[in-house]
């Protein structure tokens, strides 16, 4: 019998006709964000009856909810695959030889851990999240996807929080996050929670975080960033701004989107 998890999967048909299952890994823009903001385009829009003057708001959250919609598409995998090429961005940054222990800190549906043990077969790769609500993600989806990616054997994963980790000092030999951190709430200086994800990592370990770093109200300037967490006894960083990258559309370089959007990566 097929659970509701099951019927949910994204289908695709082989060539030889049988159906198989296809890891469902999300979209960085909820379908809620489009709903939203038509359902408040909408509302002005009747209020027009009476006040003439609210057509020019109830065009502008129109026009969100079909900027929503259009990067919507282009995060897909029907669209442009933007989001698998910011994921293997993060990986091809990832310069580690696959020996031991691999943690993906917020790891939404499982994508990067998953893709961590795909490329490197001898390593065991563990994903965290906290799984809220508001987002289009579960532990039970990164299960059902590392299932059907056939990895399940060497990924676990468990909810935790990134603000404090729950392994011991250097436990794992590399560590990968995908815009996360500054969503993370309990921490007001975000620059605590990289602290945290590289404390976990050996000496000598490799990592690769992708968040918000250009952002300055969050994470100040990339030099002095950079500066700070040379000071905490990392040997190797290096910054990679992925909104340089070709893959990502000009439509997209806003500050809500790829427009402040970097990678932290090297070695501790």
């Amino acid at each position: 019998m097929h659970s509701w998890l099951d019927s949910s999967l994204i289908m695709k048909r082989k060539s030889d006709g049988v159906m198989v299952s296809k890891p469902d890994y999300g979209n960085w823009v909820p379908k809620r964000f489009i709903y939203g903001s038509f359902a408040v385009g909408l509302v002005f829009l009747v209020s027009t009856l009476w006040f003439l003057f609210l057509v020019i708001p109830a065009a502008l959250f129109f026009l969100v909810a079909a900027f929503f919609v259009y990067a919507r598409y282009e995060f897909s995998s029907a669209g442009g695959n933007v989001q698998n090429s910011a994921w293997e961005l993060v990986l091809s940054h990832l310069d580690w030889n696959g020996e031991g222990k691999a943690l993906d800190i917020g790891c939404g549906n499982g994508v990067l851990a998953i893709k961590v043990a795909q490329n490197y077969k001898k390593a065991h790769v563990i994903g965290i999240d906290c799984w809220g609500k508001g987002w289009e993600y579960s532990k039970k989806a990164c299960e059902r996807n590392a299932k059907i990616e056939g990895v399940n054997e060497r990924v676990t994963f468990q909810k935790a929080s990134a603000v404090s980790l729950p392994f011991d000092d250097e436990y794992f030999d590399a560590a990968v996050s995908n815009f996360v951190f500054h969503m993370v709430s309990g921490v007001k200086d975000k620059r605590e929670l990289i602290r945290e994800a590289l404390r976990v990592v050996k000496k000598g370990g490799k990592f690769a975080l992708q968040d918000e770093f250009l952002v300055k109200k969050i994470y100040g300037n990339p030099d002095d960033l950079i500066d700070t967490i040379k000071s905490w006894g990392i040997n190797k960083v290096e910054f990679i701004k992925t909104r340089d990258e070709e893959f990502v559309p000009r439509a997209l370089k806003l500050p809500m989107f790829l427009g402040t959007i970097a990678i932290i990566a090297g070695e501790k």
